[in-house]
């Protein structure tokens, strides 16, 4: 119990102590959000392979690097599932304007190619997406994708060249084939054929992290070697 004067003040030493926490406390309110700002931030643009669909979202590769840049960088995943390059590039300026992220994912196309769209068209659109992150001044870097062989071989090699070209022209970072070591093995894939299992998304997190950590750390992120 706090010891009162006679005139029913607090004591000096005990008014002192309160002054200091009270002042630790409004340190950590102004200090709290102004460090969270000054992490990078990661923006996921992205389908159903990154919306973790058919899975616990906290299970899905996003949440897994979210997880370990913990305290390192902030990251918004905005993937929707079903979504195609058209469709992000007409959502990605407001999430540009509202978010300002240092680092952009692009992870869109295989809807594009599932549907059987003109790679042309899928092409402009990335590149549209890749000017106007770029403009906005964040780091930008390509997920690749690839298509099923039933779609012939001819538009299969105009699907994925659209990724390689883009890459070069616009000199990002490319993970040539996302689902790299996932994609034919029938135990890291769902029953539809398409989507990774729970038990995939490490193996595709690893797939994007070699281009993702040197982009984090030109942006001061220090990241410990991992561990084999």
């Amino acid at each position: 119990m706090l010891q009162r004067s006679p005139v029913g003040r607090v004591d000096t030493p005990c008014r002192k102590l309160l002054q200091r926490v009270w002042l630790v406390l409004v340190l950590c309110l102004v200090a709290g959000p102004a460090l969270a700002a000054s992490r990078p931030l990661i923006l996921v643009m992205g389908d159903s392979l990154s919306a973790a669909y058919g899975i616990e979202r906290q299970d899905g590769w996003v949440s897994l690097m979210a997880d370990r840049l913990t305290g390192k960088a902030r990251v918004v995943n905005a993937s929707i599932s079903g979504e195609t390059t058209a469709g992000g590039k007409t959502r990605l300026p407001e999430l540009l304007g509202q978010h300002d992220p240092d680092i952009v994912l692009l992870e869109l196309g295989g809807n594009d190619g599932l549907r059987g769209l003109p790679p042309t068209q899928m092409r402009a659109n990335l590149a549209a997406m890749i000017e106007a992150s770029q403009a906005s001044g964040a780091r930008v870097a390509l997920l690749g994708i690839d298509i099923p062989p039933n779609y012939g071989q001819a538009y299969r090699d105009a699907f994925t060249e659209v990724f390689t070209t883009l890459a070069q022209r616009y000199e990002v970072p490319l993970v040539p084939f996302l689902l790299d070591e996932v994609a034919l093995n029938d135990d890291l894939v769902q029953d539809d054929g398409i989507h990774p299992t729970a038990a995939a998304q490490p193996r595709v997190l690893d797939n994007v992290w070699p281009i993702l950590a040197p982009l984090l750390e030109t942006s001061g992120v220090e990241l410990a070697r991992r561990q084999e």
